[in-house]
């Protein structure tokens, strides 16, 4: 056993001990000539690179499983049976080589990982009772522990900000390249970096419980899930090679030529089949996380790339979450009676009222004094302005007060609500001066990233939404949505997903992660734009830490970027050995070369992968939303 390992943790310096030794044999074969050494070197070549080939070999066999070792081991005890003393060294070699490029290319790609691992905090400042700081292993601190961070220093927990304020950059957990302001509770994630200012922030989740812990901890889970390609290989490698010794044997036993059929041994090895899906898995998985995508393993890859249906909620998914002005109508000449409803309206803590409040907010005086209001059930608000009643809520307030409409005011408000818009009427003296229409704004980058997505070959656009029908038909027609069902429940997404389904089609649901838990999980692939929080990441397939529209068009790209390339890699891997046969039975290619040649094709899959590495999606810019104007009738 102790030889074993020491043989196991020595193979990459008896990989490069051989090829010396290879080396030494062919200089002196063409130069010095000195009789024996040439052989020698390349028969301890042999051996030495033999000896964790022929280990690992015996080890499968143990485990009743017939390895590619197993192969390339037969075949280097049958070169040496015939004295084919540089073909058995330049064999086990390569074979050698190969290996060693591969695990440096998992390494590579699995940078993501390691990036992560190392910008993870080890030490943080713990603000003491007494008001002073001292210096704790990460390991030590408690939720509800405050710590303080000053710039250039990085965040040790989730948590709130509780005093201060700074620039954080949260690239390392959202992907988010630019640094977000941060004060007095903002949410902040452990492995954030403040790049300017001073936070103290309150711990609510710490050590493995944090966030960055999470990713950490899901990526490398999933870069060790096998795609369904990769199982499928496993599953056939099992049949593979014993079915490559028995060719063999049958090839030995008619052509009675030992050589051809260690040939035959040797070129049967599928190395590039065994490497290319695992390496192109890693590596998309690996991109995704550096990006801010999580995706949970092999299978959601293979899963995600054969998507043609995208079914979205709308609050908070395709929509910002947030209430603001959208239009306003005036019928008045006195627009300082604007300044009357924001001080209405700031007296009540409607999503409606309070939109209102911050989008006239710069009408209202700073030393203006607050305003008695009678709040109307069901109706709307009603304060004093100027010694007048002025009312602020629907038409059925405004019809108590003897307020009529005319037909042209009847008309626009009619309009802005067949725009999705909810409204706010406003009456004084008599008359009806303002109507504002309030609604949930289209997040900006949602209607280039919808197209760029139809362009990746999505063919449904469906948004589920327990909204009202007219506001989701507007947001629907102004997005090129397909398809839209309002009013509904959680329950009712959920049964339209498995309607969707049986009709053949293959389902992501992209929600926010909270109250779309059961759709996220009926659906083929869930998709969680939930910014992080613990639901999204065990609710869902996919995790979009940036919760946008760019990162799900990444995502999508992404995976079908990495589906083609492993059947690229596998196609590569079939056509080798397909060509290797050929040249053998031709005359074209013997052992060493088509050694050489098998291991060129697992470089060519390797760096085949390496390319997902670098993958961006190309998005249009997302047209400039128009800015909207106070409307004067």
């Amino acid at each position: 056993m102790a030889i074993q390992r020491y043989i196991y943790s020595h193979t990459n310096p008896i990989t490069f001990w051989s090829a010396g030794l290879i080396i030494f044999g062919f200089l002196n074969a063409w130069f010095t000539k000195i009789p024996y050494i040439t052989d020698t070197a390349w028969i301890i070549a042999s051996v030495i690179a033999a000896a964790p080939i022929v280990l690992r070999a015996i080890s499968a066999l143990k485990a009743k499983v017939f390895s590619i070792e197993l192969l390339v081991g037969i075949a280097v005890i049958g070169a040496f049976a015939i004295g084919e003393f540089e073909e058995s060294a330049i064999v086990t070699f390569l074979f050698l080589f190969g290996s060693y490029l591969e695990q440096k290319t998992l390494a590579k790609t699995r940078g993501a990982i390691q990036s992560l691992t190392e910008m993870a905090p080890t030490t943080a400042q713990l603000v003491t009772n007494d008001g002073t700081t001292e210096e704790v292993d990460v390991d030590d601190l408690e939720e509800g522990n405050i710590v303080l961070v000053k710039a250039g220093g990085q965040v040790p927990v989730d948590g709130q900000v509780v005093d201060g304020s700074g620039y954080v950059n949260e690239a390392s957990i959202t992907g988010e390249s630019r640094p977000i302001n941060k004060g007095n509770g903002d949410g902040v994630y452990s492995g954030a970096m403040v790049e300017s200012g001073t936070i103290q922030v309150k711990a609510t989740q710490v050590g493995d419980e944090t966030t960055f812990s999470k990713i950490i901890e899901l990526v490398e889970e999933a870069q060790d899930t096998k795609s369904p390609a990769e199982k499928f290989i496993d599953k056939f490698a099992q049949y593979y090679t014993p079915a490559v010794l028995v060719i063999a044997i049958l090839v030995f036993v008619f052509s009675r030529d030992l050589k051809l059929a260690i040939t035959v041994l040797v070129l049967g090895c599928p190395g590039a089949l065994v490497i290319g899906a695992p390496v192109s898995n890693v590596a998309g998985i690996g991109n995704g996380a550096k990006n801010g995508i999580l995706i949970k393993g092999g299978d959601v890859v293979d899963s995600l790339a054969k998507v043609d249906t995208l079914v979205f909620d709308k609050t908070g998914t395709l929509t910002t979450g947030k209430m603001t002005v959208a239009g306003v109508q005036s019928y008045t000449d006195d627009q300082s009676l604007l300044a009357g409803v924001a001080q209405v309206e700031q007296t009540s803590d409607h999503p409606l009222a309070q939109a209102i409040t911050a989008h006239l907010a710069n009408h209202v005086a700073t030393d203006a004094k607050t305003i008695e209001t009678e709040t109307v059930k069901g109706r709307g608000m009603i304060g004093q302005w100027h010694d007048h009643d002025l009312y602020v809520g629907n038409a059925a307030l405004l019809k108590d007060h003897d307020i009529t409409l005319s037909a042209d005011q009847l008309s626009d408000l009619h309009d802005m609500q067949d725009d999705g818009q909810s409204t706010v009427l406003v009456g004084y003296q008599g008359k009806l001066a303002f109507i504002l229409g309030v609604a949930d704004t289209v997040r900006d980058e949602v209607p280039a990233a919808l197209a760029a997505l139809k362009r990746q070959g999505i063919k449904h656009l469906v948004m589920l939404t327990g909204d009202n029908q007219a506001t989701a038909q507007a947001v629907a027609k102004s997005l090129g949505i397909d398809e839209v069902h309002a009013d509904l429940l959680p329950s009712d997404k959920v049964t339209f997903v498995k309607k969707f389904q049986d009709m053949g089609r293959h389902v992501a649901f992209v929600g926010d992660g909270i109250n779309d838990s059961p759709s996220l999980a009926t659906a083929n692939i869930g998709i969680a734009m939930g910014g992080g929080t613990d639901v999204a990441i065990e609710t869902a397939d996919v995790v979009l830490m940036q919760s946008s529209f760019t990162a799900l068009n990444h995502a999508v790209g992404l995976a079908k970027k990495t589906s083609a390339n492993t059947k690229e890699n596998i196609t590569i891997a079939i056509l080798t050995v397909a060509f290797l046969l050929i040249g053998l039975v031709y005359g074209y290619i013997y052992m060493a070369s088509g050694m050489f040649v098998h291991e060129a094709s697992i470089l060519v899959v390797i760096f085949n992968a390496m390319r997902l590495i670098r993958y961006r999606p190309r998005v249009a810019k997302a047209p400039k939303p128009v800015t909207q104007q106070l409307v004067t009738n």
